[in-house]
């Protein structure tokens, strides 16, 4: 557009040519001819539009028009049109006034036109990377700093913070993605690509449309948290509603290729072919899965259009229907001969339960394609209705075998199940005692009667006729039921009794045994599950089994008591040792076994008493087993020999454990008595001596061992004591199990081990005072022969001197020795040997002083007598 100037002399003031009603009048048609064409360029220029539907049209549109109107204000502000105005303003022409109007719209446009388009610049490198961008995620690295770059936008720009601009800039970005998105997802060749990469491409292309809508709410919420910038409350509806559309229709795409991908290729993998060994089945199943995606190969209008929305529902809902009949049909095939079960199931009626439930599967949506006729009019649906009759039929034989099938083996099978007995037995009555124990009875109902039951209910139920014999069986499960519970807890109530015996006990109850057992015997001979009487029987078992219960309740009481005893026995403690006295002193030898001897006596006592409170107790077992109370029933001679062997057993423990303890406790670096170490010229000894203290230490084991004098045998078949036996008139022999129990290996083997530790011991004391005869000289020499020797040789003083000192030394060393030796068991006192060699050594000591002081005494009456002689003689 060009503005053309007057033909008319502009030169001069413009005062004048104000003046000049030919200029005017001129200048007047000019600034008419101005207005119109000024007026209609704008308007031309405000009625364009974008020419395109993405977001990069709208910046042509604004760049464009900012091009425009620049060019058109530039001529306006040309000197000649300056000056035309000034004239017209001087001479206040009327037609100034419109001009200055279009010129105003001509500036607000072109203002608004430059503003936009600076801002829209920032947005076009986002833009184009979302229009030209090669692949799905550049689209997707755009999109959150675009909507930075909005949010920018709303905040800074005089025109784009308003929804009228900023919507139908957002509208055309969505309309870019989704375009985007429609061109990467192209359904002629997705189902032809790499199953994975087609996978990965439905999941970039859904993503980036998820981006969008979040993106845009995070934003969104920045600018509400914000609390200064104008909200977005756009309309969700122009923004989001086709993306969102094709986010779904991205999904329905994923969920096909997951179908085809994971459960159909997977399950006719190599694998399968293996398995089944029929490749060409496989291939067949393998082409009428890729038969499943190609109407969708072949569509004839655009998936992602939100407008074709029910076209696209109705090629999804006979895709499922289609996979579904499809899959139900290949598990239906796969596990034809070992269908899975539900819960409490039973075989048959659970496999006709699978077979009914994949049917339903396949029965609702068909009824639903029924209904809506358009889905099932085309040659894709008539296709999967005869599918799906095929496999409904395949269904129907499969009931109808099995059901035939159970029909006839229930009524073949069912009279034969009820003419068994009650009970079976692994053994017969006639076998020895000793196998009793080994008898086992169990409840001969077959589990084929609790399947055949639970199979009626459920055909039943399936609406099948039942057998009548199968019908009964089931109506009187309850009472079926409380038959076998009632004979099952007999028989383990049973069977924890008879495990709870030992053997002696199983003997001694073997008259019982076999009645209970003559009770039972009809249950396994006679009594079958048609029978009338099998309550009646129940009751029987129940009250023999309880009385039975009560007597073996009787005698293990008493058993307890005994073995209590026995313990009490067994644990006793034949070697109590005495504490120190005064603190640390320990009791000497002879003191200290005759501690144990007085110690041992109470508690044989003791033991003793336990032991005859015994056959009381027997006696009592005897009244409850035999009714009597002798003491020596035939019926519990097997019993009373149990216990008496028994005892034989407790006592032999007894001794071998406190013989055990007392050979430990020898051993042990713990002094229990002490002895006294004296010299006994020539000889250091101990007091008492080594022989006296083995001698005591085989006493005390030998009465160790001699307690089970006390413990009187039974006389045989009985827990009756034997009395004393006279052998000879002044001779008295009582059985006790001392005989037996003395010459066991065990106590023979510790009473030598004793013995021999004990002589040890001794030994190594004796070795030990061996190192004091180094003081030998303080009692071997002859004091009174060395004295006279040594006076004979008048030696001199130092000889006296070094004998001293000696003897001196001896003594102190002596005093410098430990006067205690603690050895194993045994504390050796020294404090009396030291004390003997110390008072020798003075008595040396004593012996040289006097000599010394004597030798010396004569040479100083010598030496007088000397001095005496010289004088007179000095005199004369």
């Amino acid at each position: 557009v060009k503005l053309e100037m007057p033909a008319v002399n502009l030169d001069g003031e413009v005062t004048v040519l104000a003046t000049v009603p030919e200029v005017v009048e001129a200048l007047e048609y000019c600034v008419m001819t101005w207005q119109k064409l000024i007026s209609t360029a704008l308007a031309e220029e405000l009625k364009k539009v974008p020419q395109g539907d993405g977001p990069l049209a709208e910046i042509d549109l604004w760049r464009e028009r900012n091009c425009a109107l620049s060019a058109l204000t530039e001529q306006t502000k040309l000197p000649d049109v300056q000056k035309v105005l000034e004239i017209l303003q001087e001479a206040e022409s009327v037609y100034i006034g419109d001009l200055q109007i279009v010129l105003s719209d001509l500036k607000k446009h072109h203002v608004e036109a430059l503003d936009n388009i600076m801002f829209l610049s920032t947005l076009e490198r986002h833009l184009k990377s979302l229009t030209y961008g090669t692949e799905l995620h550049v689209v997707l690295d755009t999109i959150p700093s675009l909507m930075r770059a909005l949010r920018m936008i709303w905040i800074i720009s005089r025109h784009y913070n308003k929804d009228e601009r900023m919507v139908p800039l957002m509208e055309r970005i969505a309309w870019q993605i989704a375009a985007r998105v429609s061109k990467a997802v192209d359904l002629r060749t997705l189902f032809k690509e790499d199953r994975a990469a087609a996978k990965m491409k439905i999941v970039d292309a859904k993503t980036t449309l998820e981006e969008w809508r979040k993106c845009y709410f995070t934003v969104r919420a920045q600018i509400e948290a914000s609390g200064r910038e104008q909200h977005w409350e756009f309309d969700r509806k122009r923004l989001f509603e086709n993306t969102d559309y094709m986010t779904s229709v991205c999904q329905d795409l994923y969920d096909v290729l997951q179908v085809v991908i994971e459960e159909f290729y997977n399950l006719f993998g190599s694998e399968l072919t293996a398995i089944t060994g029929d490749p060409m089945r496989i291939n067949d199943l393998t082409r009428a899965v890729n038969g499943l995606v190609s109407p969708m190969e072949q569509l004839t209008f655009d998936p992602f259009n939100i407008k074709s929305s029910r076209e696209w529902k109705s090629v999804m809902e006979v895709f499922k229907e289609e996979v579904s009949v499809e899959s139900v049909k290949q598990i239906f095939v796969q596990n034809l001969k070992d269908p899975p079960l539900y819960k409490n199931h039973p075989p048959v009626a659970g496999a006709i339960y699978w077979s009914r439930s994949l049917f339903y599967r396949i029965k609702r949506p068909i009824v639903r394609f029924q209904e809506a006729e358009e889905l099932l009019a085309n040659e894709r649906g008539e296709e999967v209705k005869q599918i799906y009759l095929q496999v409904a039929k395949r269904m129907k034989e499969y009931e109808d075998e099995k059901y035939n099938q159970w029909r006839d083996g229930t009524e073949q099978i069912l009279p034969t199940l009820l003419k068994n007995t009650l009970l079976t037995v692994n053994s017969v009555t006639a076998e020895p005692v000793t196998t009793k124990k080994s008898v086992r009875f169990m409840v001969n109902f077959s589990p084929m009667f609790h399947e055949i039951i639970i199979e009626t209910k459920y055909m039943e139920q399936l609406g099948f006729p039942v057998p009548e014999k199968a019908r009964y069986m089931a109506l009187q499960e309850d009472k079926y039921c409380r038959y076998t519970n009632g004979l099952k807890n007999i028989l383990d109530h049973y069977h924890k009794l008879m495990g709870a015996l030992n053997e002696a006990e199983t003997q001694l109850l073997d008259d019982h045994i076999q009645k209970l057992w003559k009770i039972f015997k009809s249950g396994h001979s006679r009594l079958n599950w048609k029978s009338v009487g099998i309550a009646d029987f129940i009751v029987q078992c129940t009250q023999a089994i309880k009385k039975f219960d009560s007597l073996v309740h009787q005698i293990r009481h008493n058993s307890e008591d005994i073995s209590n005893k026995l313990l009490s026995i067994e644990s006793t403690n034949l070697f109590k040792f005495p504490l120190p006295k005064n603190g640390d002193e320990l009791p000497k030898v002879k003191e200290f076994f005759e501690c144990l001897k007085c110690e041992r006596a109470k508690d044989v006592a003791n033991m003793v008493r336990k032991y005859t409170a015994i056959p009381q107790l027997l006696i009592k077992v005897e009244g409850r087993v035999a009714k009597t109370n002798s003491g020596k029933s035939p019926k519990l001679a097997s019993y009373y020999a149990y216990w008496e062997n028994r005892i034989y057993q407790v006592l032999t423990q007894l001794i071998v454990k406190n013989l055990q303890a007392f050979n430990a406790a020898i051993l042990a670096n713990v002094p229990l008595f002490q002895a006294e170490a004296l010299l006994s010229a020539p000889d250091l000894i101990l007091q008492p001596n080594a022989s006296e203290i083995e001698k005591m230490t085989v006493q005390c084991v030998r009465d160790c061992v001699e307690v089970t004098k006390h413990f009187v045998r039974w006389m045989h078949g009985t827990c009756i004591e034997c009395p004393p036996q006279r052998v000879m008139e002044d001779e008295v022999i009582t059985f006790s199990f001392y005989n037996d129990v003395s010459q066991n290996p065990q106590i023979i083997e510790q009473a030598v081990l004793i013995t021999q530790n004990i002589h040890k011991l001794l030994a190594s004391l004796s070795k030990y005072l061996n190192q004091w005869k180094r003081y030998h000289l303080l009692w071997k020499l002859d004091k009174d022969a060395v004295m006279e020797k040594l006076a004979a040789e008048k030696p001199a003083c130092v000889t006296f001197d070094e004998e001293l000192q000696f003897y001196i030394k001896v003594a102190q060393e002596v005093t410098q020795q430990p006067l205690i030796k603690d050895e194993q068991c045994v504390r050796l006192q020294l404090a009396p040997l030291a004390c003997t060699l110390q008072e020798n050594a003075r008595g040396w000591v004593t012996a040289l002083g006097k000599l010394l002081n004597q030798s010396a005494r004569e040479e100083l009456f010598r030496l007088q007598e000397e001095i005496q002689v010289g004088i007179l003689s000095s005199c004369c």
